[in-house]
């Protein structure tokens, strides 16, 4: 068995391979192209490669996979040997990834990614996302420029900004400067409802999205981007462990008898995190009571609602996949509450 470890770039690849005795055997650089990477991986005796996950990381392992490879993704903040040396480059970052995959790639940690198709349809989530960013940095600047001419716009939804601030009087000079930003929020607004309207007919088609939705406070974003993200929920061995995943749980620091208990991680994604939390704030105020709306409620009264608020959204991540892997159907007040 040789043992190879990746140092992806956007351009360029370090390759770095080892023997079972560790006998350094190859070390390279290529294109970081499918057909260089079909040229240097197909038809070549099976391997185990190591690489650290990243934004190229889901197409290039897939694709040595295909080829035959035993592929161990790991999460950068593992490999402390990289991110912490004190002589780092490419040759040794790759050459680390060798060595400690042949030693023990339990210890790099797997990285599952989802699968093409899952990928695809985030992606949609995610220029959704990036849109409602960009409308909402203009509706802020159109309202700070107006409010420093003592001009202010009602409130209201963002994706009506435009035809609220149409209704404003002022100086055509100042209508002027603040047009092109509303213009911006006008296209953005039209693009957004297109996106809402494609992620409704694909949630409509997908039972567990349907079936998540009973939730309060979850709805059809919060649903697919939760279903998307995880892809396969076999792969968490307890329900608990998606919390985790989500950067959920809190930082734990022990030694001897001591065990500090810190802030929560904020590993993973940080807008499913985001959308949990919204989906906390929407189950908190919504008026359909249910066992964890006022276990949220007491630990608010006592601990505060910020924490409140972020303890509810780990118990919906891991509700929700309770949910999905089990099929049960959403009780408000169940017997057996799901921790």
């Amino acid at each position: 068995m040789e043992y190879c470890g990746i140092d992806l770039h956007q351009n360029e690849t370090e390759i770095c391979v080892v023997d079972d005795d560790g006998t350094l055997i190859e070390q390279a650089r290529i294109k970081t192209t499918r057909k260089a990477l079909r040229r240097r991986f197909d038809g070549q005796p099976s391997m185990k490669v190591a690489m650290e996950a990243g934004g190229s990381s889901p197409w290039v392992s897939r694709l040595i996979e295909s080829m035959g490879h035993d592929v161990v993704v790991c999460a950068p903040r593992r490999v402390r040997l990289i991110a912490e040396s004190t002589m780092k480059s490419d040759e040794i970052d790759a050459q680390v990834l060798a060595r400690l995959v042949r030693v023990d790639e339990g210890f790099l940690g797997r990285v599952t990614h989802r699968s093409e198709s899952a990928q695809l349809q985030r992606g949609l989530m995610t220029a959704r996302t990036a849109l409602v960013n960009a409308r909402s940095r203009w509706v802020h600047s159109a309202r700070g420029i107006l409010r420093s001419f003592g001009f202010r716009v009602p409130g209201g939804s963002t994706s009506r900004f435009h035809e609220r601030c149409a209704k404003v009087e002022m100086p055509d000079d100042l209508r002027a400067v603040v047009q092109p930003l509303l213009n911006q929020t006008e296209q953005v607004s039209l693009e957004i409802q297109a996106l809402d309207d494609l992620l409704e007919d694909i949630a409509a088609t997908n039972p567990i999205a349907q079936h998540l939705q009973a939730v309060p406070g979850v709805g059809t974003i919060v649903a697919l981007y939760f279903v998307f993200s995880i892809d396969d929920p076999d792969r968490f061995q307890h329900s608990r462990d998606v919390a985790a995943f989500f950067g959920l749980r809190p930082i734990l620091r022990g030694s001897g008898e001591v065990c500090h208990s810190g802030r929560i991680t904020k590993e993973g994604d940080p807008e499913m995190r985001r959308l949990l939390i919204q989906a906390a704030h929407g189950m908190i105020n919504s008026r359909k009571s249910c066992a964890l709306q006022q276990w949220a409620l007491k630990l608010a009264a006592r601990r505060g609602k910020k924490k409140a608020l972020v303890a509810l959204a780990r118990k919906i991540a891991v509700l929700l996949h309770h949910l999905w892997v089990t099929g049960e159907v959403y009780r408000p007040f169940p017997n057996n509450q799901v921790t």
